[in-house]
């Protein structure tokens, strides 16, 4: 019996009936139909259901639309965290840059460059370190002592300028808006339970705004119902709340 011949590749491309397997895929956009779309939602639904920057970034970042009162806190994350004067290396380093003569994307990569554990890169840590410390069952006191005895710095706390008697209005603003809007704020109310005990020894290791934003982010995530735990803790381990400091003071160096 003659075996079968399999059709020739070239010869069907040609006709239509196979095409090459794509090199990229994307999960998070579609521009194959008549309408782009993000995470599903055309772009006319972007508009004309008003998502925001906050729907848009959750429909790209989280593959869903998250309620409105979680878009709103992402907004109000790139909003507090756009600028803090020129006296830190991200903003030192653009402007040095654009001084010298180079143009503004050369300027912007010069100042995120820096973001790192000691600037704007502690907001990933400070998550994981309290949603670990509360999930385990620990009391502000023994994380405390913990992180004392095993000569590691608590993520997220203190602050060179701002103390109990001069608080930062941008850490007020956050924990005002996530207690009033989020269903459940454990991981923030440990954190606050840390800053008790850290101010009693100085009064400028408050709870400070990459804390804030960190702690109050996790309860975001845990108490919006769109996520498993299995998907929250992905979403802190893949860097998303650094991303969140890049894109909002990406608008500062920019400035």
């Amino acid at each position: 019996e003659t075996p079968q011949v399999p059709m020739d590749y070239t010869w069907a491309k040609k006709l239509g009936l196979v095409r090459k397997p794509a090199n990229f895929i994307s999960s998070i956009s579609d521009d194959r139909g008549d309408e782009l779309k993000y995470g599903g939602m055309s772009i006319s639904d972007v508009f004309h259901k008003d998502v925001g920057i906050g729907g848009v970034l959750s429909l790209l970042w989280f593959r869903r639309r998250l309620p409105e009162a979680c878009c709103k806190f992402i907004e109000m994350v790139l909003m507090v965290t756009a600028d803090h004067g020129p006296a830190v290396s991200g903003a030192h380093n653009a402007i040095v840059t654009a001084r010298a003569g180079k143009d503004l994307i050369s300027s912007l990569s010069a100042g995120l460059l820096t973001v790192g554990p000691r600037f704007g890169g502690a907001l990933d840590d400070a998550a994981r370190m309290f949603k670990e410390a509360h999930e385990q069952g620990s009391t502000p006191k023994r994380f405390v002592d913990s992180c004392k005895k095993g000569n590691k710095l608590i993520m997220g706390i203190g602050h060179r300028i701002k103390s109990l008697s001069n608080p930062d209005q941008r850490v007020v603003l956050i924990k005002n808006y996530a207690k009033k809007h989020f269903g459940s704020t454990p991981i923030l109310d440990f954190a606050l339970g840390v800053e008790q005990i850290t101010t009693s020894k100085r009064a400028n290791l408050i709870l400070n705004v990459d804390g804030c934003i960190a702690v109050c982010f996790v309860d975001m995530l845990k108490s919006c119902g769109a996520f498993t735990p299995e998907e929250v803790e992905d979403l802190l381990s893949f860097g998303c709340l650094n991303g969140l400091f890049v894109l909002g003071r990406s608008i500062g160096f920019i400035g």
